[in-house]
């Protein structure tokens, strides 16, 4: 775990040290495959989008730029939608996603914003309660734990096309438990590859969910999420996004990562 978190960080510090030759402060994405960035849509803009998850469920969300530097955005999810079994809500109330840009990127400063985003990604699991020997756990959260608050700073250089490096700290307030309530980190990086091409790579150390003892629980073998995806430009303001999440097996009693389809729209009133 330590090897693979020191590489990671290694890799990172190498690109913002490389990069700083280049900077031209081109706006970065508002998302890689889970994690935020530094990004907020426009005033007047408008994002759509729809994942599709594990077990045939799906997952679509609504953002919208009240300001330059406000982003207002809601999900909702639904287990089970495709397929031969009886499909189930996450919750009865949307998630929440608010972004506000503190400082705008410079030629030397990354830009800086603040967050809450209360979507934490996979099958959200209601009172679930599991007993290992004598001790009791009631289990209320997703999969993979939302961001909670945030604080993300983003960095962009022309390096034959965008080449954006993101990197960020956060507390989940919701899904936090007796066990485990760590504040947590994530990175990533983007990178255009032709105006119609772009990929991602991101690691969440997910260090807010690496303490269970029950044997019966799947949830953070200590090896954080290292997720990828590449996103395509189908046509105008459409998008395809295809994704490989926890390529680390970090969730545990897995044998593969997951494969992930998204589908993005964005306009303008």
């Amino acid at each position: 775990m330590k090897r693979i978190t020191c590489f990671h960080s290694l890799t990172f510090s190498a690109l913002l040290m490389g990069g700083a030759l280049w900077g031209q402060g081109i706006p970065p994405p508002a998302a890689l495959v889970t994690i935020p960035t530094a990004g907020t849509l426009q005033r007047g803009q408008f994002e759509l989008e729809l994942l599709m998850q594990t077990g045939g469920s799906i997952l679509g969300r609504v953002g919208i730029g009240l300001g330059d530097r406000f982003t207002l955005g809601m999900s909702y999810g639904v287990q089970k939608f495709i397929g031969d079994q009886k499909p189930s809500l996450n919750k009865s109330m949307p998630e929440v996603q608010l972004k506000y840009r503190l400082f705008d990127e410079g030629y030397q400063m990354p830009a800086l914003v603040l967050g809450l985003d209360t979507q934490g990604r996979g099958l959200f699991h209601k009172d679930m309660e599991i007993i290992s020997g004598e001790d009791t756990l009631i289990v209320a959260r997703y999969d993979i734990k939302a961001v909670g608050v945030y604080l993300v700073a983003s960095k962009n250089w022309n390096m034959l096309g965008n080449l954006g490096t993101h990197f960020g700290i956060c507390k989940n307030f919701l899904e936090e438990d007796e066990t485990d309530k760590d504040i947590n980190f994530f990175f990533g990086i983007d990178k255009d590859i032709n105006p119609n091409i772009s990929v991602f790579m991101e690691y969440n150390a997910a260090l807010d969910d690496n303490e269970y003892s029950f044997e019966e629980i799947s949830f953070g073998q200590e090896r954080g999420y290292l997720n990828a995806g590449i996103r395509l430009n189908v046509a105008g303001n459409l998008y395809m996004e295809i994704d490989l999440n926890d390529i680390l097996l970090n969730k545990g009693q897995v044998k593969y990562f997951s494969r992930e389809l998204k589908v993005i729209y964005n306009e303008f009133f």
